[in-house]
């Protein structure tokens, strides 16, 4: 199930807040989180994660459409580890 923002201010206990408001208030969060881990800075939200960035090196790769190798050029991607998730139920 997907999980959209106003679900996310429902179940944080954020009543009467409007989807609009809620969509603000999760891209500010990710944004923060975004900003500090390309700042070079490991992002741990206690009970939840740890987000860093994680560095891809260039490789080969194959299109599977045309059979050939191609290059897969080196890149930064936004990683997460879960930390002490809650069991429900």
């Amino acid at each position: 199930m997907a999980m959209k923002n106003s679900h996310l201010a429902e179940r944080f206990g954020i009543e009467g807040m409007s989807g609009t408001d809620a969509g603000k208030l999760f891209d500010g969060a990710f944004d923060a989180i975004v900003t500090a881990a390309t700042s070079g800075n490991e992002v741990s939200i206690s009970g939840f994660g740890k987000f860093e960035i994680k560095e891809s090196i260039a490789r080969e790769g194959r299109n599977p459409a045309r059979a050939e190798t191609v290059q897969i050029a080196a890149s930064n991607k936004l990683g997460s580890r879960r930390q002490g998730l809650r069991r429900t139920g």
